[in-house]
């Protein structure tokens, strides 16, 4: 199914980014592990991948880790940093073997040395890729991404423009996301591309994220083309 087949007219997407909400609590309503959530959702992270670049989507971004979630309970986190080990290059293979480009983005130092070099020969193996892209945020929060941006360019000694403090941010290069959805119910950013997301267009959803379906993606999409993108300037400016 391509794009024009969920959408008449309207505008669509280039770039959706993700928050993916509430893995844990799925899990809890069930009386599982948070880990068998959290597996769910990496599992249901790459469908929506898959589905997103079958419409005709070219970058997707997914919270995958915060740098406030390394402060939840240390078997969370291991158990997270497990799952990564024996599905991450399993899975997101299955989707950048099509062509598609992955980065991570984030402070990937505090991660564990052999997760590291996961991510590191994963980008490296898809470099060759161009047009697609998926960007994993890991060990990721806004705030310190900002600052950092900012000691970049003081170390550079140069006053900075809006576009050569994009190009100081983890992702650089990459066109903001046009479309931001959030799952589990909460309504907030929660430390998230707070920059890119200056005219982001947000899309909320009660549903914990393993029960996020292609289908959710689709409204979500047609909600987006039927919004009226002004970037501060009037209607009447737009049909000029």
């Amino acid at each position: 199914m391509g794009k024009n087949t969920i959408i008449e007219g309207g505008r669509f997407p280039k770039h959706i980014a993700i928050i993916m909400d509430g893995n844990g609590r799925w899990a809890k309503r069930r009386l599982l592990p948070r880990s068998v959530g959290h597996k769910h959702g990496m599992e249901r992270m790459i469908g929506l991948m898959e589905r997103a670049f079958e419409l005709g989507v070219e970058y997707i971004t997914v919270y995958a880790l915060s740098t406030e979630n390394l402060k939840r309970p240390k078997e969370e986190i291991d158990g997270l940093f497990n799952l990564m080990r024996n599905h991450f290059r399993e899975y997101i293979g299955r989707v950048c073997a099509k062509g598609v480009r992955l980065r991570a983005i984030g402070d990937t130092s505090l991660l564990p040395e052999d997760l590291q070099q996961i991510l590191k020969d994963s980008e490296a193996e898809t470099a060759k890729y161009e047009g697609k892209g998926i960007n994993v945020a890991v060990c990721y929060g806004a705030r310190d991404e900002i600052v950092h941006a900012v000691n970049r360019a003081i170390e550079k000694g140069e006053k900075v423009t809006e576009e050569s403090f994009a190009n100081l941010l983890y992702t650089e290069g990459i066109p903001d996301p046009d479309l931001i959805i959030r799952t589990g119910k909460e309504v907030r950013l929660s430390n998230f591309l707070l920059y890119q997301a200056a005219y982001s267009e947000l899309y909320f959803s009660k549903k914990m994220f393993p029960e996020f379906s292609d289908r959710d993606l689709d409204k979500a999409i047609k909600e987006f083309s039927k919004r009226t993108r002004r970037f501060g300037k009037t209607d009447d400016q737009l049909k000029k």
